[in-house]
């Protein structure tokens, strides 16, 4: 579903909302994601909704010629910028587990067996799930090139042996502080793999039990609205079913 720019995430919220049962990935630049469509970022986290969103992160826009996305670190000029960025860059990673993100990622386009590994373990995990994808834009950003990630990524899980998994709320703290110091590690040694893994916190579909206990047996898109062409509930019905918030109004 090609929706509009920056509004993926209340798309895909509504779908899985409204049919807990499908799989839902979304894929979105560095641009929209963390540009206009911030506040949508931090509210799919702080729900914990089980959708995964593969950000592919080449720090500029790269269809509209190249201006400076939100990653782009401040005073660095890629080619296509006239003078050299003047704003701070958002840090994705932090961003997410800040948020509430329960499952919190980096790959690299050109590693594609561990990238494909990262998105199977995202779309398994049961909560709302984030892969920030280094991946150069090899038209308009001449500073981070294939050269240039292909000396500095590493894979944390293969070099460092980093655990990233809260098991236990107890855990939570020390996980989020290792995954916050990858988050912000830079320079000559830029890690991937997966940073954090929450599995104390209940996703969102699971708390809707609290308010609709009915909600996963019956979910929105399941219900059937018509019979024969008409309407399933009709104002007998509804009256019924509403008879406690309907108050009737006389005439005077």
């Amino acid at each position: 579903m090609h929706t509009l720019h920056g509004r993926a995430l209340p798309f895909a919220q509504g779908i899985k909302i409204a049919n807990p049962n499908l799989t839902v990935v979304v894929n979105v630049g560095d641009g929209d994601l963390l540009g206009i469509g911030s506040a949508h970022f931090v509210a799919m986290g702080r729900r914990n909704i089980d959708i995964v969103v593969i950000m592919h992160n080449n720090t500029v826009y790269g269809l509209t010629k190249g201006q400076a996305s939100p990653t782009l670190r401040l005073g660095e000029q890629p080619k296509s910028l006239p003078k050299p960025n003047i704003q701070s860059a958002v840090n994705p990673i932090a961003l997410a587990l800040a948020s509430g993100y329960t499952f919190v990622a980096r790959g690299y386009a050109a590693r594609v067996p561990h990238l494909k590994e990262l998105i199977k373990q995202a779309i398994l995990h049961k909560g709302s799930a984030f892969i920030d994808v280094l991946q150069p834009c090899v038209t308009f950003d001449n500073i981070h090139t294939y050269d240039y990630y292909n000396k500095r990524v590493y894979d944390v899980q293969e070099e460092d042996k980093w655990d990233p998994v809260v098991d236990t709320p107890e855990k939570r703290w020390e996980k989020l502080k290792g995954a916050l110091q990858y988050a912000y590690a830079d320079g000559e040694r830029i890690p991937i793999g997966v940073f954090y893994v929450d599995k104390t916190v209940p996703p969102f579909e699971e708390r809707l039990l609290s308010r609709m206990p009915k909600y996963l047996e019956a979910p929105p898109a399941l219900q059937k609205i018509e019979e024969n062409g008409a309407p399933a509930i009709n104002q007998n019905v509804f009256k019924q079913l509403f008879k406690r918030n309907i108050i009737e109004i006389g005439k005077r």
